[in-house]
């Protein structure tokens, strides 16, 4: 047995509370060098004769990565504390692993030994807002979705779609063109919209914030977003604001007083300032985004800057009904302010969604007391790399997805927000080379995955677009230039996420071997078990088949009472006996 390999720690990932009855315990093990994992457990006070009384419960193997198996068990103790070691057999060997080690004989009676979980409180438990895992995201660029008020245009605005997107050009996207199009999105069956910022800014892109309490006066005023919001909740789709509180923009008014005043202004201490005259070019002698000295950033250590920034977050709340804040460039902010800014979000609004931007582990910010989700992007990576770049195969596709499971609890999981492109990424279909199929087993896997989905705006209806600016292109808006089939596979997928229980986040996700180079994978909730078989080779391809139901196929795939045949980027869904 390869004993270097085993690890556990409680708390984080490993044990958890997953509601105010439950916890979940992981172990990790070498891959395939395990056969059974069983837990020893028992609450530590309960005696008798002298002796503690402790049961067994096995494992299951909940998944693989590259390295490592995983393996998971659910139990519900009755005085909500524990004690706890794992009991492992590989075939050969038998040993129990505990907090001080590897026994052969461990003294179970010595409960000093065993890994501790000394009370399941209620209010340490993971709670992310419930609607969340319900939810479908559609992203909107405001200056590009659609210009519904010409009177707002700025200065040079240009004819909608009449050009390629530059860093620096306008088109007149606004509030009133959301509110002309929510039938568009309501076809679709989305139900939350996450716009990037809309705060006065300088920019197009309105990342680089002039001030946090005013809307910018292209997109409208603050009557006609109240009306958004409204007219959003009629359709039961909820809203989401960007804020970038990393940093300010240029024209940030405390930044301005510091351009003038360098290190005698009252804002110097709202920025990181490294010497008494400030410099910009040719690069900054202050903290910034990056090294653009157009975003400085902000001292949320300053209790000034940290009231402020928190007046800006209840302020949207309570006087718009906001239902989440996506926090811009989250890892760079400190913890403490985090920790603030969620007491004030909750205490507007206890079912508000709190998204952090975050790209890689971020468990540190995910143990309830931060954010409810960060945006996967390890997903994301994943999912392009397989479908639609090719750089991985199957077995490495599965092996990053569970990793990624297993780096978060799976509460936190639930709520993930998982997209596949966004303002700061090219499209799905530039990432496929045009390869709408592929694009299209992409969304099978993204709306049937756990979590909460995102679509990017326009990619419903084919649009196309490389890396920054180019895909931030205007809405198209034209149905003839619009690909209605593209549009009706996401929309079908959307009702089969809402309609059948173990499609959408009521499904426990796992992968399964069926060879062949076929993506297969369960999908169980307690009504339900669905089989999905993905296709992304050029080959047709026969699996004999369990199915009492088809859920869905497509066009080009056949199915019988024995044999199903999966077609060169096929799918196939069916509900297992």
């Amino acid at each position: 047995m390869f004993k270097e390999a085993v690890y556990h720690r409680p708390k984080n990932n490993y044990a958890y509370a997953y509601d105010e009855k439950t916890i979940h315990i992981r172990l990790r093990t070498k891959k395939e060098d395990v056969e059974s994992v069983q837990l020893i457990h028992g609450d530590p006070y309960n005696w008798a004769d002298g002796h503690w009384q402790a049961e067994q419960k096995s494992m299951e193997k909940s998944g693989s990565d590259e390295l490592f198996d995983y393996w998971f068990v659910t139990l519900k103790p009755p005085y909500r504390r524990l004690r706890y070691s794992f009991l492992l057999e590989d075939g050969k060997e038998q040993t129990v692993f505990t907090e001080k080690g590897f026994y052969d004989d461990v003294p179970l009676d010595d409960t000093a030994y065993h890994f501790c979980f000394p009370f399941l409180n209620s209010i340490d438990v993971f709670q992310a807002p419930s609607w969340v895992k319900d939810t479908i995201w559609y992203q909107i660029f405001p200056e590009r979705f659609a210009n519904g008020d010409s009177s707002l245009d700025p200065e040079g605005t240009l004819a909608w779609g009449s050009t390629k997107p530059t860093p620096t050009n306008f088109f007149g996207g606004d509030f009133q063109g959301v509110i002309d199009h929510l039938d568009h999105l309501e076809k679709l069956g989305i139900n939350g919209i996450y716009f990037t910022p809309i705060f006065k800014a300088h920019s197009n892109h309105k990342y680089d914030t002039i001030d946090y309490m005013e809307i910018d006066p292209q997109f409208g005023d603050k009557e006609t977003f109240r009306k958004l919001v409204k007219e959003c909740h009629k359709r039961g789709i909820r809203v989401m604001l960007d804020a970038v509180f990393n940093h300010s923009g240029y024209y940030f008014e405390p930044f301005q007083d510091v351009l003038k005043n360098g290190i005698d202004s009252e804002y110097a201490d709202w920025f990181h300032l490294r010497e008494d005259k400030v410099v910009t070019e040719p690069l900054p002698n202050y903290d910034t985004f990056a090294y653009v000295s157009s975003m400085p950033k902000l001292n949320t250590e300053n209790p000034e800057v940290k009231d402020y920034l928190l007046k800006v977050a209840r302020y949207w709340i309570e006087e718009f009904d906001i239902d989440g804040w996506r926090l811009d460039v989250a890892n760079e902010v400190d913890h403490a302010f985090w920790r603030e800014f969620r007491q004030t979000v909750k205490e507007a609004k206890a079912d508000a969604y709190i998204l952090g931007e975050i790209w890689h582990d971020s468990m540190p910010w995910l143990q309830g007391d931060q954010f409810d989700a960060v945006m996967n992007y390890p997903f994301t990576n994943a999912v392009i790399d397989f479908f639609a770049k090719k750089k991985i195969g199957l077995e490495q596709f599965k092996n990053v997805l569970s990793h990624v499971q297993h780096m978060y609890p799976v509460s936190v999981n639930e709520v993930a927000f998982n997209l596949l492109d966004s303002h700061d990424t090219p499209r799905v279909l530039t990432y496929a080379d045009g390869d709408k199929r592929a694009a299209q087993l992409m969304y099978l896997f993204q709306l049937s995955y756990e979590g909460t989905p995102c679509i990017y705006y326009g990619d419903e209806i084919g649009m196309t677009g490389g890396e920054d600016p180019g895909c931030r292109k205007c809405m198209i808006w034209d149905e003839e230039d619009q690909d209605e089939e593209l549009f009706a596979f996401i929309q079908k997928l959307i009702r089969l996420r809402k309609s059948e229980p173990a499609f959408g986040n009521d499904g426990r996700f796992s992968f399964v071997d069926c060879g062949k180079n076929l993506l297969a994978y369960v999908k169980h909730s307690d009504e339900q078990s669905l089989l999905f078989l993905i296709n992304p080779t050029s080959d047709s391809i026969s699996i004999e088949s369990s199915s009492s139901r088809v859920v869905d196929q497509d066009q080009q795939t056949t199915v019988n009472a024995e044999k199903a045949m999966v077609s060169p980027y096929g799918y196939l869904i069916v509900e297992k006996k």
